[in-house]
């Protein structure tokens, strides 16, 4: 198996009867281990929805997801969010970071839920915050840090519990042209690692770093450049939602 994450079939939709809106229409693709996988597209054309059910942050209406060797998509509330947990790690456009938090804190917290003794937490958020320079403001809260210094304190939080994939949507999308210069940075330093990562964007120079790179529109995969491993099922009446 070279796959880390594969969905088949996967469909979404929202909303029922004559107000349902079909998110996702039938797709299939494979996110293959220690790849840096882009996805683009317009607004509303299914890429968050996409990544959400990758990382078992919501469920199909129909399809599979697998992670590894284990379909997700079947398991309960409480296997899913272990999988969250240990599997995956989120970077989000507006960072997500807690308010009454210090950077390590914020840093330390997923492995705090995950069970890790809080030593060694303190100790991992320490190194990723030393790795990603922000070592110097891991006291500050994230009021005291720039858009640029939330968003790297978000990426190494992703990373406290070395994750099996990063997913991350719009990464860039709140950043100047520096603080996405040092962003993209560390997603290159991650992709020399080894590690697997699915981003989301509108931003071509983001785009442009991926090893492959697929594009959406209404649901669906619009092209598969380089031979990649994706396709979709039109299905009729597609239209498009969640972005």
């Amino acid at each position: 198996m070279t796959y880390v994450m594969k969905v088949r079939g996967l469909c979404k939709e929202y909303g029922k009867g004559e107000a349902r809106v079909r998110a996702l229409g039938g797709v299939d693709l494979e996110v293959r281990a220690g790849e840096t996988l882009t996805v683009t597209g317009p607004s509303g054309c299914g890429k968050s929805t996409l990544l959400y059910l990758l990382g078992c942050l919501d469920r199909p209406t129909a399809g599979e997801v697998w992670i590894e060797e284990r379909r997700v998509d079947l398991m309960s509330e409480r296997a899913m969010a272990k999988v969250r947990r240990y599997a995956v790690g989120f970077v989000f456009q507006s960072f997500h970071l807690l308010d009454e938090l210090t950077a390590q804190e914020n840093v330390e917290l997923p492995a705090l839920v995950a069970g890790r003794p809080p030593r060694a937490a303190r100790l991992r958020a320490t190194e990723l915050l030393e790795h990603i320079g922000l070592a110097d403001r891991r006291h500050h809260l994230p009021s005291q840090l720039s858009g640029g210094q939330c968003q790297r304190v978000a990426i190494a939080r992703a990373l406290v519990n070395d994750p099996l994939v990063v997913l991350a949507d719009e990464p860039t999308g709140n950043l100047d042209s520096v603080a996405t210069h040092e962003v993209l940075g560390l997603f290159a330093q991650m992709r020399s690692s080894g590690l697997t990562i699915v981003v989301v964007t509108h931003d071509p120079d983001v785009a442009a770093s991926a090893d492959r790179r697929i594009a959406m529109r209404d649901g669906l995969f619009v092209d598969a450049p380089h031979g990649v491993p994706c396709s979709a099922s039109r299905v009729p009446e597609l239209t498009g939602s969640e972005g």
